[in-house]
């Protein structure tokens, strides 16, 4: 497919929209641009966004069909979805949907002969609080029932657009992508109507009535500019700053002694106590240098001498008469370990014994063995030694 010149001049203000080495990003706002031109996202939509991007098509495609709101084929003028979860369900949503079904004659994802409705079962639509619902082109239809729900669909396909519980008036799918692309919606009044579900207006006067607000919070406010907001920033960094306390200097005056005489000057006076931390354990340096296993067998068994009862994750075992081990025996049984299993070499397993390997090469390798064996034969022997 060809697309128009518009759809062309669209994309182009998409990409300008980003940095110039940030265009990928504009692939999303695409896809919905040209499915709003064909009424779903085909593989000439796919070539198109991967040629004005720079991209592959298995790129395009892998974001394309990881969105459900890009549609892989054909799509109505009117996408009616259905929650059919959990709390829904419970209200009435799953025979909703089956009214719908049959009435229509289609199933999931399945679109009206005429190409008008497009059917789908959703999993959530976020409105819990006003189940069971439907979306049309996801404007909302709250607490509707089979009844309603035949209703809506009947004027739709009758050329009418009733109106949403909430948002504003209907559009086909195609007016829909435009907005979701990033352009304004250019229908007359079209974004007149509309209002308040009554479960969000309840919550509002419930946080009246109990005085429940955002501490400070003024409706009439006006949102600021970029600039004027980092101004602000920056003044208030800069008052903080200059609330912050001088530094103390070190003070060189005379201390008086016990005495009473003064002590040499230069010499500072006794230093404050730190504040204890309730552990008798002394200060070490973390011992980063050492490999954890040596630090898994020194915390297991800390040498007697250096332990500390209450430091915290140690406690010196004993041998069961209350006899702590005498010192070193920590890094005596570490350095026994590693000498009794020395790392093995790049051609061989631990363990092997190099010249019995090698004797059993050189029996196959020959063929026969001490006693004139066979080949066979020699195999076997060298597999027994």
């Amino acid at each position: 497919m060809t697309f128009t010149d518009t759809t062309r001049e669209r994309a182009r203000e998409i990409i300008a929209r980003y940095p110039a080495d940030r265009s990928r990003s504009a692939l999303l706002p695409l896809l919905h641009l040209v499915q709003a031109e064909e009424g779903y996202v085909s593989p000439a939509g796919v070539a198109f966004c991967a040629e004005v991007l720079g991209l592959n098509k298995a790129q395009v495609g892998a974001v394309a069909t990881f969105y459900t709101m890009y549609k892989r084929k054909p799509t109505g003028d009117f996408l009616v979805s259905v929650c059919t979860n959990t709390m829904c369900n419970v209200l009435g949503g799953q025979e909703v949907y089956d009214t719908l079904s049959e009435h229509l004659g289609v199933g999931h994802d399945e679109t009206t002969a005429d190409g008008t409705i497009t059917l789908e079962h959703a999993e959530c639509l976020a409105a819990c609080d006003y189940g069971p619902v439907m979306t049309v082109n996801y404007d909302f239809f709250d607490g509707v029932d089979a009844s309603t729900a035949v209703g809506v669909v009947d004027e739709l396909r009758a050329g009418g657009r009733p109106m949403p519980t909430r948002g504003a008036r209907l559009c086909t799918l195609k007016e829909m992508a435009v907005q979701l692309a990033g352009f304004a919606d250019e229908r007359d009044g079209a974004v007149a109507d509309g209002g308040p579900g009554e479960p969000t207006l309840r919550g509002l006067r419930l946080a009246q009535q109990h005085g429940v607000s955002v501490p400070g919070f003024d409706p009439n406010t006006p949102i600021r500019s970029k600039a004027e907001a980092d101004k602000a920033a920056a003044e208030a960094k800069a008052k903080a700053e200059a609330a912050k306390p001088a530094p103390v200097e070190a003070t060189t005056a005379p201390v008086k002694g016990g005495d009473g005489a003064s002590a040499p000057t230069g010499v500072a006076g006794p230093a404050k106590p730190e504040a204890a931390t309730g552990s008798t354990a002394p200060d070490v340096k973390a011992p980063d240098d050492k490999s954890p296993q040596v630090r898994t067998a020194e915390t297991r068994q800390p040498d007697a001498s250096t332990a500390v009862p209450d430091a915290p994750g140690t406690k010196v075992p004993t041998d069961g008469t209350g006899t702590a081990p005498a010192a070193g025996d920590a890094r005596s049984a570490e350095a026994a370990g590693v000498a009794a299993n020395a790392p093995a070499g790049d051609g061989k397993p631990a363990g092997d014994e190099a010249g019995a390997q090698e004797r059993n090469l050189t029996e196959a390798k020959a063929g026969t063995d001490a006693d004139g064996a066979g080949p066979a034969d020699a195999s076997e022997t060298g597999a027994q030694k």
